[in-house]
């Protein structure tokens, strides 16, 4: 299956994007600037030779072209972005990984918005696409840099459809080597986007780059 990555070009977008070219997908980077996300996915491929394919286009182009598509934006201007995008996105599955986040002095925070997630938002917004979220707590900085083992951090993943939850955590593994877990309902994306504001919190605390690792789960992330 084809990938694209709408917010291709930022740092968890292009950085998911990798691991997935890497792992042998085959993936398109989305921009508003199809230049730029082109130039971006010749600079992945001219540094790191995935074995998949890494392409650039803009974010409707790479959107006909692909099954899955994964939004990778800022919160910021994120319900205009998507209606936007409503129509070419029928059909699709489509992950959400953003994180509606607020920052001031006293350190990061989860947003409160009327949809209670962006996940949920985006369900909103697209009546036509099968929706889950997944990806929220990866760092950026750690998908980037290859030498990082990525196996021992769980991926959440959550969303109404049990097919649909299956492929994005096929996708999961892929991205990290490890496991993507199937966290529940959609709903639950609620909970998932302003937990990354706590582990800012701690990175910052720590100088660390760190993720989530869930205990006791199977190694296939099966249920029991």
């Amino acid at each position: 299956m084809t990938v694209a990555i709408v917010g291709g070009t930022g740092p968890q977008g292009s950085g998911i994007g990798l691991r997935l070219a890497l792992a042998g997908e085959h993936v398109i980077l989305g921009s508003r600037d199809a230049q730029r996300a082109e130039e971006e996915a010749k600079r992945l491929t001219a540094e790191h030779a995935p074995t998949g394919k890494l392409d650039g286009a803009s974010n409707v182009d790479a959107i006909a072209a692909a099954d899955t598509v994964i939004l990778a934006v800022p919160y910021a201007g994120h319900e205009e972005l998507v209606r936007g995008l409503a129509d070419a996105l029928t059909g699709k599955l489509v992950v959400s990984c953003v994180n509606p986040l607020a920052f001031g002095k006293g350190g990061p925070i989860g947003m409160q918005i009327p949809d209670l997630s962006a996940a949920e938002e985006a369900a909103r917004l697209l009546p036509g696409s099968t929706l889950t979220g997944a990806f929220h707590h990866l760092s950026a900085v750690n998908l980037h840099n290859l030498d990082h083992d990525l196996r021992h951090e769980d991926v959440l993943v959550c969303g109404d459809d049990v097919e649909a939850k299956s492929e994005v955590i096929r996708l999961a593994a892929l991205v990290t080597g490890g496991r993507g877990i199937d966290a529940g309902a959609l709903r639950l994306a609620r909970h998932l986007e302003p937990f990354t504001a706590v582990l800012i919190s701690v990175n910052k605390r720590y100088r660390a780059h760190s993720s989530v690792a869930l205990t006791d789960i199977p190694e296939s992330g099966e249920n029991k």
